[in-house]
């Protein structure tokens, strides 16, 4: 009897954020031995940022929730108390600020022009793209997405 191979359930449930986080990686690794100064070190480092923001996107978007956004996922139930439920319907905006600051800080203290500085700097641009949209989706919307039908 021929047994039938049976998925690994880990890589099935995950396979979208393993895959961007393989292209973070990828393009990091890609872009540390590049010359930054060059079209192709050029665009390794600016999709290090892009692409860590899908990473985000995808994975944060899974575990965290922003109160009224579209983009984030529906919690279960209600938290005890009001603070862990306020914490709980704005994790996804507390996330995104606390690790933006970090970035900012990080970019901070780097050289705008250096090789990683560049990088950093397209970083907290992704980032402050990522909280606008969270937070633009909780009241705005536009025809012919799901939620503007």
């Amino acid at each position: 009897m021929k047994q039938t191979r049976v998925p690994n359930q880990f890589l099935r449930k995950h396979s979208l954020g393993l895959a961007a986080l393989g292209v973070v990686i990828l393009l990091i690794v890609l872009y540390s031995r590049s010359n930054p100064s060059t079209h192709w070190g050029s665009f390794f480092g600016n999709a290090i940022a892009d692409w860590s923001g899908v990473l985000v996107t995808v994975v944060m978007t899974k575990h965290l929730y922003e109160k009224g956004s579209a983009e984030s996922k529906k919690p279960k139930g209600k938290q005890r108390s009001a603070a862990m439920e306020f914490l709980r319907e704005h994790s996804l905006t507390i996330f995104l600020l606390i690790t933006g600051a970090g970035w900012v800080v990080a970019f901070k203290a780097m050289d705008p022009t250096s090789k990683w500085g560049q990088v950093v700097g397209n970083i907290v641009s992704e980032w402050t793209q990522i909280l606008g949209l969270v937070l633009m989706t909780k009241r705005l919307i536009e025809v012919g997405s799901k939620e503007g039908h």
